[in-house]
């Protein structure tokens, strides 16, 4: 008979995860190879990924037309491509077609690289009939990320912000999320790289767990020590 994780002595009915740096991370494959700056150096791949990825925050100086591609980014594809234009041309990418060329990528859902441990949680989960939403801020889909792996039946909804028009830490989109799988807030735990965008679902009423966005080579078991802190692993 398993134990029943618990948020204050409340069971844990449903775990919301955020996407990038939580279950998904991106992280340089072969699209970099014949990236080089201007002085024909390499590109500063962890600096312009950290850019390109990180929740809050952007790094870039943008006049009023940019700051407002930038506020809704998330809402609105189109606005989620005029800024992230911007901020790989300011972090050094030294042409527009490579500025292009890394942006259609970071769109792509097939170059995002799973957590070692993200089936075996979703697996987990799942062999205790506990669902599971993907709640994230992004503009493009990334369904195919889950289907790729084989995971996608085993999240019951996808709450993403450029589809349901809320963006984290709004409370509106956990409360949406739990609303599909019909679960209480104070029967949910939301996990995400990010206190202030993520942490937004104590607001809403969850409880809530942070893991350190480290690259996916270096976080091995992060997801499933989050399961085994609640008791559900």
């Amino acid at each position: 008979m398993r134990t029943v994780g618990t948020l204050d002595r409340v069971a844990i009915e449903a775990v919301l995860f955020d996407f990038s740096g939580t279950l998904f991370r991106l992280e340089p494959d072969e699209v970099w190879d014949d990236m080089v700056g201007p002085d024909g150096k390499p590109l500063d791949q962890a600096a312009i990924l950290d850019r390109m990825t990180t929740p809050v925050g952007h790094g870039a100086r943008f006049d009023a037309a940019g700051r407002t591609a930038w506020e809704r980014r998330d809402l609105d594809p189109a606005m989620h491509r005029t800024a992230y234009l911007e901020v790989l041309r300011q972090a050094g990418v030294p042409t527009q077609a490579l500025v292009e060329r890394l942006y259609d990528w970071m769109l792509d859902p097939l170059a995002w690289t799973p957590y070692p441990d993200t089936g075996a949680v979703l697996k987990t989960l799942a062999a205790q009939d506990i669902p599971v939403a993907v709640v994230s801020n992004i503009a493009f889909d990334i369904r195919p990320a889950f289907a790729a792996g084989g995971w996608d039946r085993l999240v019951a909804a996808h709450t993403l912000s450029f589809e349901v028009g809320a963006v984290k830490p709004d409370p509106r989109i956990f409360l949406t999320a739990l609303d599909r799988l019909g679960v209480r807030p104070e029967s949910a735990l939301m996990v995400g790289d990010s206190a202030e965008a993520d942490g937004g679902a104590v607001a809403a009423g969850c409880g809530f767990a942070l893991v350190d966005p480290l690259p996916t080579a270096d976080r091995a078991e992060g997801l499933l020590d989050v399961l085994r802190r609640y008791e559900l692993a």
